[in-house]
C-alpha cells in the first residue's frame, strides 16, 4: 500500500475556507429571494439566512443543494472546480 502524503490542515486555511461559503450559497441563489430558494430547497428562509450569515450549513442542506440545484461540492466548500456539474 503506498503511503498518502498528509497534509496539516491548520485553523486559518479551515476559516478562510468557510467564510466563503456564504458568498457561493448567495451566488448559487442568484436573484431569487432567500425565501423561494428555500422553498425550492424545502428548508426554512431562517435557515438559507443563518447559512449565508456564517453559520456553516448542515450536510443534509448541502446535499439537496447539490442535487437540486447540480451543484459542485467541491466548489462550495473549498472553491474548486466549477460551480455547476455538467449534465
Amino acid at each position: 500500500m503506498a503511503a498518502r502524503a498528509t497534509r496539516k490542515v491548520t485553523k486559518t486555511t479551515l476559516n478562510q475556507h468557510k467564510r466563503q461559503i456564504p458568498k457561493r450559497l448567495a451566488e448559487i441563489r442568484g436573484d431569487r429571494s432567500q425565501r423561494s430558494f428555500a422553498r425550492e430547497l424545502g428548508v426554512f428562509q431562517q435557515n438559507v439566512n443563518r447559512y449565508e450569515s456564517g453559520t456553516t450549513p448542515h450536510a443534509d442542506f448541502l446535499i439537496t443543494l447539490a442535487l437540486k440545484e447540480n451543484v459542485s461540492l467541491d466548489w462550495l466548500l473549498l472553491g474548486r472546480g466549477r460551480a455547476k456539474l455538467r449534465r
